[in-house]
């Protein structure tokens, strides 16, 4: 009888249960179909993850069919890279904290629409190139053009609420504001006749110029202190190979990003220069973009002014611990970091403020000895009825501390309304 190796495994094979050889050549079948897939997965580019806004059109939105500015600039991007592309769809509120949580929180590789300027966020996050200037713009019938101020003269003019154009009508009194809380309000203003002219956020007026008016308005842009800025794509420190790539990118996508700025209708035209003005009174859109806008939208975050004259301590207004807090480089330079990424959006960066029921430089001068407890309740319960929030459990002690210490160094000594 034949004994080799051959029999003996043939007659192995054929003691097998019959379900254990079914087993077997399933589970050889299933490698053999997961075999291909796997290697496919391996070949796939990295995706370009583009952090955005749902709901911020000119700039954003999660509609396929109407994406918006930036989303669309990320696609040209995407495209351009060999990269498919994906989205981390957050609201941008919250301005500098929605840029922590989402692209330094490594949700998203790249924000677009984040003012170029070594003054945000640096050198936490670094910039490409610029990609547009965004501005607040005079918005008037197109048959009257406008040439600066001096042309708003007896006009009716519809100017948003708590914004360097605010501050800037302030001063005259022989134009007539009608103070609008936002963009949408201002077109408004000008549609129903109540306003003869608008000051207001230059990309959503030319948005809803295009998409809601019949393009029936002339949207001229301005430039000058607070009134413009330049946006830029955000990366975090560490992709710096990503941001090089994206510049160059940028340079092949230039005559798209100009058809795109048409498609949404955002200003294109000469701007027109406005000598000196105020201080802006508000960080408004890219936490962040640079788009202003009255409910504090954090992508739309304006650079902060750097030509103001650095806040100084008041040692006549500070004794014992509050002189010592004050006096803490660190702790006055974090605080004033949490305050402009955060309260300034209502308080105006640097706590420079033209509203006197906001001005937080007056504290000293309302509360005297009460400060810091007047402080302390009205961060940790906020004032819901005044449009304040509770914010107790977003900071630390530590962190309100630092705020605390930023906000002792501008207390003015007395009343600036007297």
């Amino acid at each position: 009888m034949r004994s080799d190796r051959s029999d003996i495994g043939t007659v192995l094979q054929d003691r097998r249960p019959p379900l254990a050889r079914v087993g077997i050549f399933i589970v050889a079948i299933f490698f053999a179909l997961m075999a291909p897939a796997a290697q496919s997965v391996a070949g796939e580019e990295t995706p370009f993850r583009l952090c955005a806004d749902p709901t911020n059109l000119p700039f954003s939105s999660d509609n396929p069919f109407q994406p918006g500015f930036y989303v669309e600039i990320g696609q040209s991007l995407a495209q351009a890279l060999s990269r498919p592309i994906t989205y981390e769809w957050y609201k941008s509120y919250f301005g500098k904290r929605t840029v922590r949580v989402t692209l330094l929180g490594r949700q998203c590789d790249a924000m677009i629409g984040l003012p170029l300027s070594d003054d945000f966020m640096g050198p936490a996050v670094i910039f490409s190139r610029g990609i547009a200037i965004e501005a607040y713009a005079l918005v008037s019938a197109r048959n009257q053009p406008i040439a600066g101020i001096d042309d708003l003269k007896g006009k009716r003019v519809a100017v948003q609420y708590l914004t360097t154009p605010q501050n800037l009508l302030a001063e005259r009194d022989d134009i007539e504001k009608v103070t609008v809380l936002t963009p949408e309000d201002g077109m408004k203003a000008l549609d129903q006749g109540k306003a003869d002219v608008g000051f207001i956020w230059g990309p959503v007026a030319g948005w809803l110029n295009k998409s809601t008016y019949g393009d029936r308005y002339r949207i001229q842009s301005t430039e000058g202190r607070g009134l413009s800025w330049d946006a830029a794509i955000g990366f975090a420190k560490s992709s710096g190979q990503l941001r090089d790539e994206v510049d160059a990118a940028l340079l092949r996508l230039e005559r798209t990003i100009a058809e795109l700025s048409a498609k949404y209708g955002l200003p294109t035209d000469q701007p027109i220069r406005i000598g000196e003005t105020p201080a802006p009174t508000k960080v408004a859109s890219s936490e962040m973009s640079a788009q202003p806008r009255a409910r504090a939208d954090p992508r739309a975050e304006p650079r902060p002014d750097t030509t103001a004259s650095p806040p100084t301590a008041n040692a006549q207004l500070m004794t014992g611990e509050t002189t010592s807090a004050a006096q803490n480089p660190e702790l006055v330079s974090a605080g004033k970091e949490i305050f402009n990424g955060t309260c300034a959006h209502c308080h105006g960066p640097d706590a420079v403020q033209s509203e006197r029921r906001i001005d937080l430089r007056l504290l000293q001068n309302r509360y005297g000895d009460d400060i810091r407890s007047k402080f302390w309740a009205t961060v940790h319960e906020g004032r819901p009825a005044k449009g304040m929030p509770a914010w107790k459990e977003v900071f630390t002690e530590d962190q309100f501390e630092s705020i605390y210490a930023f906000l002792l160094t501008v207390q003015s000594p007395a009343d600036p309304a007297n």
